[in-house]
């Protein structure tokens, strides 16, 4: 039987009360709501609020000035409560990676405008899909007739409708069609099903994120996202209706927004900020996250230990930052330890000090910890569930 949506409110919404405690033993952590961060048992992910929404408020005007949607992809947000402040922020729904992420948001009652910007393949995960859609009204991704055909059989038997949007290949050579009538045939196929809605078509210009040069990347991006917009025209010449061409993220979503064609944007870990984001991207947003780590250890002058590793914050986009005075040299993380290496000695921080860490790669970082702390002025305003951890089907 389908669990009811909740509500975020009756989880976590107001004050973090007792009873939000016994609805979510794992967290556990009421008492700290009003105190200090170095209260913080460590490691911890912080989320330094007055940041955040600034971020947030910088995405939200540059959709709300180009005229389209924005569509947060949340797959390294992970928590409702995220969610729930960038909708009262603009945002026209949300994007999620996979069907289980969808259900959890769809479970707390949040959001019903929610696209999987994936392929939902096989009868497990169909059945989740279908889960989700008693809750909410979720759009899937295709690229394949083979796909289309279990999604409409399992919609077909379950007396439901699915929206659906044909996924194009842009350049990212990841998933999607080819552009243009390869997309137009698959979109004409979708539109045939009684138990389908063709909604219209998505990509991701992944590939133009990390181009540096002055001017290259804004081509790049422009190129990718023509291929999509043309292709949406082309399958409205083909008398098929387009409401949704649906593209873009952190790293290039200033540009996207602008080009022509395009009726939302799926960005969402600019809220957070991270090193890639800053300094591989190029994407001009404040770091809203930091992991908060205690010293552990000084074994020289020069190198500081700390109870944070790569169980605690991933390295694979970019090595975490520490927010020392002093220059560093190097930074290494094993399982349980990072370990910083300063280029002069210092006799701070000491043992039993805590420090903070800008965060390397948020979207593999969240899914990481099981509560996020949300900060204001050194102080701690909130503890919001990571409850979409571990949602990888």
């Amino acid at each position: 039987m389908p669990v009811p949506p909740v509500g975020i409110a009756a989880l976590y919404g107001g004050p973090y009360t007792r009873d939000v405690v016994d609805l979510l033993p794992r967290v556990g952590q009421a008492h700290l709501v009003g105190q200090p961060v170095q209260a913080l048992d460590t490691p911890a992910f912080l989320i330094n609020i007055p940041v955040m929404d600034r971020n947030i408020a910088r995405m939200a005007e540059t959709f709300r000035a180009a005229g389209i949607n924005w569509r947060p992809h949340t797959k390294g947000l992970k928590s409702p409560a995220l969610v729930e402040r960038l909708l009262a922020a603009g945002a026209s729904g949300i994007t999620c990676a996979k069907t289980s992420e969808a259900e959890v948001m769809a479970e707390a009652g949040v959001v019903q405008d929610i696209l999987i910007a994936n392929q939902v393949v096989g009868a497990a995960k169909i059945a989740r899909l279908l889960r989700v859609r008693n809750m909410a009204d979720p759009i899937v991704a295709v690229d394949s007739v083979a796909n289309i055909e279990e999604l409409e059989k399992a919609a077909s038997a379950a007396g439901t409708t699915l929206r659906v949007v044909v996924e194009v290949d842009t350049g990212m050579h990841r998933a999607g069609t080819l552009p243009g009538e390869p997309t137009v045939a698959l979109a004409k196929r979708v539109a045939a099903s009684p138990s389908l809605r063709f909604a219209g078509v998505m990509g991701w210009e992944g590939h133009a994120t990390r181009a540096a040069e002055p001017g290259v990347k804004e081509a790049r991006i422009a190129e990718a996202v023509g291929l999509l917009t043309q292709t949406a025209d082309a399958c409205r010449a083909a008398g098929l209706p387009v409401e949704i061409v649906s593209c873009g993220g952190t790293g290039t979503y200033w540009v996207t927004a602008n080009l022509p064609g395009v009726t939302e944007v799926q960005a969402g870990g600019g809220i957070l900020s991270d090193v890639v984001y800053r300094e591989v991207m190029g994407v001009d947003h404040e770091p809203a996250a930091t992991i908060l780590a205690t010293v552990t250890s000084r074994p020289t002058p020069t190198r500081i230990i700390c109870d944070a590793g790569k169980k605690t914050m991933s390295s694979d986009g970019a090595v975490p930052k520490p927010l020392l005075d002093g220059a560093v040299r190097k930074v290494g993380l094993s399982a349980e330890h990072a370990t910083i290496e300063m280029e002069n000695p210092t006799d701070g921080p000491r043992v039993g000090d805590k420090i903070q860490f800008i965060v390397g790669y948020t979207d593999t970082t969240v899914h990481l910890h099981e509560e996020l702390y949300a900060v204001r002025d050194g102080i701690v305003e909130a503890v919001w569930p990571v409850i979409g951890r571990g949602k990888l089907r």
